[in-house]
């Protein structure tokens, strides 16, 4: 499991150590880190390290010290190092001394460089980059390594409001920070050094693989069709009949245990999906230990009354899509339930709950977990799922290839059989969504996708998974 710690949290976690270390030892250790994943970038890229070309961006304080003795480490490799001061007057005094004493070019702009380090701003920035680093930044046709984060980019937030550096490598220091898991696209790989920081649980955390291993339920000796867990599926309806099909497709092909489906799309489910226990209605569904209910149930009068029966019987149910529109309208209809719900907006939908997502993706999704007393799954290219006591689960694993009709109808399918599986609605929610973008991927190959592969290539990735 990956934690990841605001600047606060991680200048607490730096202040013992900057008491008890010589002075600058822990930015030297933070450096030697950043200059060793320089060298195997510049031996990947250009097969050597000797005698390459490396340009540092120094900005003023720590973050330009960073980069500044990263770039005395890279000298005494044999690497024809320049800097490029973007505030001569308050460059970080004793790196720049030690950039000088090895070696080290002061030059005012990059001369044809191979690799270059971004050592712009570090935590504590904010905005985006200033007009003549801009200029510089936008010019450069070089990979660029990031000091801790990319330049001009939200740590907290990952959101760029004006020009940012987009990084091929990001060496985060000690801790990784929101904008590692919430702008990938910004931060390129990133690559994490210890410099002996001792922290806590994150303000955020990211499941990886063994982490969805291990909660994923699989059957025992003394399991069967019924221990683990029955679903019901509420969904599609006569214009939407492929997303019942979809949604109680994706959730068979989850986990072994049955699921049976209610609702008007009785016979395209039974046809597509032999082995779904079929009815009409939600009242002759049979026993169920959890619900998914709306892709393509409409928004009438009688899609209103199933909603509000499902949620009367207050059961663990995952709501989407029309489910959605219908709770916007009607929001009482979470009133008195002690079961878990899961809420799976696209920014549209949760635009109708709760308003605009806005520039922080992670706040309004806590505040509508509050708001609503339900784990809420924001989705996006970086999956955000938090739950109403504040936790919050990003998905790092997702795929833009998933961003195809159907894809929501999968991912509803896959949460409710989790949840009838017993998992709690915040780990059903971060797994699904693992294996969800983990699939898309998968059946995407590069290449354009479709939700009916994306559910196909569910059983692959969780073979893969759980053999580890």
């Amino acid at each position: 499991m990956r934690h990841y710690h605001l600047p606060d949290a991680v200048r607490a976690a730096e202040a013992p150590l900057l008491a008890s270390l010589p002075d600058g030892a822990l930015m030297r250790r933070a450096a030697y880190g950043l200059a060793r994943v320089c060298a195997a970038e510049l031996a990947a890229r250009t097969g050597g390290v000797a005698g390459r070309r490396v340009t540092l961006l120094v900005g003023s304080g720590d973050n330009g010290g960073d980069a500044l003795f990263a770039g005395a480490y890279l000298r005494r490799r044999s690497v024809a190092v320049e800097a490029v001061l973007l505030a001569p007057d308050r460059a970080h005094p004793a790196g720049l001394a030690a950039f000088r004493r090895a070696g080290g070019r002061v030059a005012t702009a990059p001369d044809r460089p191979d690799l270059v380090v971004d050592g712009i701003v570090g935590i504590s920035g904010r905005g985006s980059l200033r007009p003549d680093a801009a200029r510089i930044v936008d010019a450069i046709e070089a990979p660029i390594v990031a000091a801790d984060t990319p330049s001009g980019v939200d740590v907290r937030t990952g959101i760029v409001h004006g020009p940012a550096v987009t990084a091929a490598v990001t060496v985060a220091f000690g801790a990784l920070k929101p904008v590692h898991a919430l702008a990938p696209a910004r931060c390129g790989r990133v690559e994490s050094i210890d410099i002996g920081l001792s922290l806590g649980p994150g303000d955020l955390r990211s499941l990886d693989d063994a982490d969805v291993a291990a909660l994923w339920p699989v059957p025992g000796a003394a399991d069967d069709k019924y221990s683990l867990g029955v679903l019901g599926v509420v969904a599609g309806g006569a214009t939407y009949p492929g997303a019942a099909v979809l949604a109680t497709g994706s959730a068979i092909r989850a986990t072994s245990g049955m699921v049976r489906y209610a609702g008007t799309a009785r016979d395209a489910v039974l046809a597509a999906w032999p082995e779904a226990v079929a009815s009409d209605d939600l009242a002759t569904a049979g026993r169920v230990q959890a619900w998914a209910v709306g892709p393509g149930m409409g928004v009438d009068g009688a899609a209103a009354d199933r909603l509000a029966r499902g949620l009367d019987l207050d059961l663990p149910t995952v709501l989407d899509a029309d489910a959605l529109t219908l709770l916007a309208e009607h929001p009482g209809l979470l009133a008195g339930r002690t079961a878990p719900t899961v809420l799976t907006p696209h920014a549209g939908e949760f635009a109708r709950l709760a308003g605009p997502v806005g520039n922080d993706r992670v706040a309004a999704a806590r505040e509508a977990a509050r708001e609503f007393d339900a784990t809420v799954l924001l989705k996006g290219h970086v999956t955000v799922v938090a739950g109403p006591d504040g936790r919050v689960v990003v998905d790092t694993a997702g795929s833009s290839w998933a961003a195809t009709p159907g894809s929501g109808d999968v991912l509803t399918g896959i949460i409710g059989k989790l949840l009838a599986s017993g998992l709690g609605p915040l780990d059903a929610a971060a797994c699904a969504a693992r294996v969800h973008g983990l699939a898309a991927a998968r059946a995407a190959d590069g290449a354009p996708t479709h939700a009916s592969a994306i559910s196909a290539a569910v059983p692959d990735v969780l073979c893969e998974l759980l053999r580890r």
